[in-house]
């Protein structure tokens, strides 16, 4: 027998026949896995390889104020997105678009970096896009091949410039964001809040993106839009109504002088925020679609500053305002009541060392009691309540005030103020050797030296005195857990005879030219002038009314205004547009010419005041030409010394 036999080949057949029946049966296998089994799966690479998703762009969740009134809405609009197959398509298409839609060559980059980091997924060219371009694009569109225009509801603040710091902004998410996980399901592409309420609310008011499918080709090239029955519609964000009285705002906004920097923070005794305001401020309307870079490095290197929110993240000496707290300090510890005088008159000045501390009141103010000393703001008298009490005694119960802790505002970024907590601090800061107790003591009592607060600290804290004696969290939006209101430690009789001074200040005090704008209402409240060592001094005051039974609380600082008392009047009228309602239109001026024997009857001429001298009216809206304004430090602290409280 040899190997070609019949019988051999027989088995060689055989063989053959089971080799090519298993092979056979592998690939029937194989087969029926792949249509049969997963169909499913492989149906799906098949389409995700024809169809691109788009991102829908879901509906961000209005933003209302206490009233319902609309801060924040969503009006349509359209984005232009590119489909293409790589980085030197994407610049090919742009190219062509020039004529349309003119691009420099930064603008180019920026939107091949774009494309380079979710390289499968349409580019975004323009995120806002005006009618007529989209038109323009419509009508040649055959023209650019992977071209989307695309509706998508656009994010519109109707107040603008009033409500700029309070409300925020938003924009797409950066990749820092997503590494860090700021926006938990965020993607790229996705737009988020950046600022404010808009950023402290994210979660709420982003809601969540849907997804549409268009068809392309094998070179990634734009066919046909996909079949409506893929497409996953967007869930809109939660709306969400804050504590914000937007009449308030918006005349808070109208009456702020021109070029005038600060911040204004109206608040309710349990912590309802009503206004929060700061200037300069910007339009967050510019932001839509994308915030553009010229715009965002003029707005970064202003030296104003407008992106920085003054009312929670600037801080200033205290200044006068201060002196509540001090004044409460020798209250509950039984230093002083309020017709408690002083050993030594002020005469404009006191010896302490070798060192003269100056009163700003240069002739000084005799020997005036407690409620006088609030109401003429004299430093004389602080001088020596703070001595009596010492400066651990300040420490101590600043801290209790709450005057070393941030508000809990609902809010990004609010800066902790500054303020010492033992004798350590001042060691550290100058030495051993390098600081003096005493002189220290005496600039921690007028609210000066290593004590800088924020504006919403401030109004807390006068919240608090004009109230019950707690100081409750600031809140914008109500939610469960806010933190427990703090006990500022002084009683009700003490809060009384405090609340006496406050309304001295306005009826025979430093801000008594202020009373012609509070129509009718009794109002309490303490001017203040903060040292700034970078040019003139910043002006403080810090209201509430109605004196008996408070109902609102506004304070408000404004840089390189000098004195309190030009601060007072816009404070005041705010007040008063809160609790009264709108002001009556301005009565026409009476011209009155001639000597003072011609003056027609019923119009007496009367001498200047003295309580009106240097007050500009804020119906006049002083005018600072920004190039004439120092340059702003609002974090560094005072300079020790005399300050003026006028």
């Amino acid at each position: 027998m040899n190997g070609f036999d019949s019988f051999r080949l027989g088995q060689r057949s055989t063989a053959a026949q089971w080799v090519l029946s298993g092979a056979f049966c592998v690939l029937l296998g194989a087969f029926f896995r792949t249509q049969v089994i997963q169909h499913e799966k492989f149906q799906l690479k098949a389409e995700t390889n024809r169809l691109r998703p788009v991102s829908l762009t879901a509906p961000r969740g209005q933003i209302l104020d206490r009233n319902g009134r609309i801060i924040a809405e969503n009006v349509p609009g359209y984005s232009v997105k590119l489909i293409a197959a790589n980085a030197d398509s994407v610049r090919a298409t742009l190219a062509r678009l020039r004529p349309l839609l003119p691009m420099d060559s930064a603008g180019v980059e920026s939107i091949v970096r774009r494309y380079r980091q979710t390289p499968f997924q349409p580019v975004t060219i323009v995120g806002d896009a005006p009618f007529d371009l989209v038109s323009r694009l419509e009508e040649h569109r055959p023209l650019y091949p992977g071209l989307v225009v695309q509706a998508e509801p656009k994010r519109v603040y109707p107040m603008g410039r009033a409500v700029a710091h309070l409300v925020g902004y938003v924009a797409e998410v950066s990749e820092n964001d997503i590494s860090n996980n700021r926006f938990p399901g965020a993607q790229l592409g996705t737009v988020v809040g950046k600022a404010g309420l808009e950023r402290q609310y994210d979660n709420r008011l982003r809601g969540t993106e849907g997804i549409r499918y268009i068809e392309v080709n094998a070179r990634g090239r734009l066919v046909r839009e996909g079949a409506p029955s893929l497409t996953l519609q967007p869930q809109s964000g939660t709306a969400i109504r804050t504590t914000i009285d937007l009449d308030l705002q918006r005349f808070v906004d109208s009456i702020w002088p021109a070029g005038v920097r600060g911040g204004l923070v109206a608040m309710t005794p349990d912590g309802q925020v009503r206004a929060l305001y700061s200037a300069p401020t910007f339009d967050p309307n510019e932001f839509i679609g994308g915030i553009p870079a010229p715009l965002w490095r003029a707005l970064n290197a202003d030296s104003a500053v407008p992106l920085l929110n003054r009312a929670i993240q600037a801080r200033y000496p205290p200044a006068s305002p201060f002196k509540l707290a001090t004044a409460a300090m020798g209250l509950r510890r039984g230093i002083v009541k309020l017709d408690t005088r002083m050993t030594i008159p002020c005469s404009g000045g006191m010896q302490f060392g070798n060192r003269y501390f100056r009163c700003w009141k240069r002739g000084g103010h005799g020997n005036v009691d407690l409620k006088g000393a609030v109401a003429q703001s004299c430093d004389v008298y602080f001088y020596q309540l703070g001595l009596r009490l010492g400066l651990d005694a300040i420490i101590e119960d600043g801290k209790l005030m709450g005057f070393d802790q941030r508000t809990g505002v609902d809010l990004r970024d609010e800066k902790r103020p500054i303020y010492p907590g033992s004798r350590e601090y001042f060691d550290k800061l100058y030495g051993k050797r390098g600081w003096s107790p005493g002189a220290t003591t005496l600039n921690f009592s007028i609210g000066q030296g290593e004590n800088t607060q924020t504006v919403i600290n401030m109004v807390r804290f006068y919240a608090a005195i004009s109230g019950d004696g707690s100081a409750h969290t600031p809140y914008l939006v109500p939610h469960r857990d806010s933190l427990a209101p703090r006990d500022i430690g002084v009683s009700a009789k003490d809060l009384e005879q405090l609340r006496l001074s406050m309304v001295a200040v306005l009826e025979e005090g430093t801000a008594g030219a202020s009373r012609r704008y509070a129509r009718g209402l009794q109002i309490g409240g303490k001017t203040g002038t903060a040292q700034n060592s970078h040019g003139l001094d910043h002006g403080w005051f810090i209201g509430y009314a109605p004196a008996d039974k408070p109902q609102i609380v506004v304070g408000a600082i404004m840089e390189f205004f000098e004195h309190g008392s030009t601060v007072a009047p816009y404070v005041v009228r705010s007040i008063a547009r809160y609790l009264v309602g709108p002001e009556p239109p301005p009565a026409a001026p009476v011209v009155v010419r001639g000597p003072a024997d011609t003056v027609p009857p019923g119009i007496r001429a009367a001498p200047p005041s003295a309580d009106t001298a240097g007050v500009v009216p804020p119906d006049a809206q002083p005018q600072i030409a920004p190039a004439a304004v120092p340059p702003a430090a609002p974090g560094a602290p005072g300079a020790p010394g005399a300050e003026e409280p006028r």
